[in-house]
């Protein structure tokens, strides 16, 4: 019994690699952004250790998209948001939840699946 469909009707993750991300098939080799709401965008950072107060700024405006929450890509380990930002961000009613970028391409895929307001912030490290 099958209980997904072959394909969303959103945008995807339909592969990853440690140089590369592939939404709907076509493959980005730098960090980027998408949502379920067909938001795509590349995001110019190689590390977690460069996000700076411009990329709160790029989190917080994806509110203004209907985005409910935010799932970070923090590279191929798990790093953690400072609490300044997490409470800036939840000030906002905006939930972040961080984890590798392999586990943030697999989470994503469910709840933009799940017709969730959700976006993906992915780092690929170089």
């Amino acid at each position: 019994m099958k209980l997904q469909p072959d394909q969303m009707d959103t945008l995807a993750v339909t592969g990853y690699d440690r140089e590369w991300i592939a939404v709907n098939g076509v493959r980005h080799t730098s960090s980027l952004f998408l949502s379920a709401q067909g938001l795509l965008k590349p995001w110019v950072k190689t590390h977690f250790e460069q996000l700076g107060d411009s990329d709160l700024e790029e989190l917080l405006a994806l509110k203004a998209q209907g985005i409910e929450l935010i799932v970070l890509g923090s590279g191929t380990k798990l790093r953690f948001l400072t609490p300044a930002w997490l409470k800036t961000l939840h000030a906002q009613r905006l939930g972040v939840e961080c984890m590798d970028t392999p586990a943030a391409c697999r989470t994503y895929n469910i709840l933009a699946g799940e017709g969730r307001q959700v976006a993906a912030a992915l780092i690929l490290e170089r």
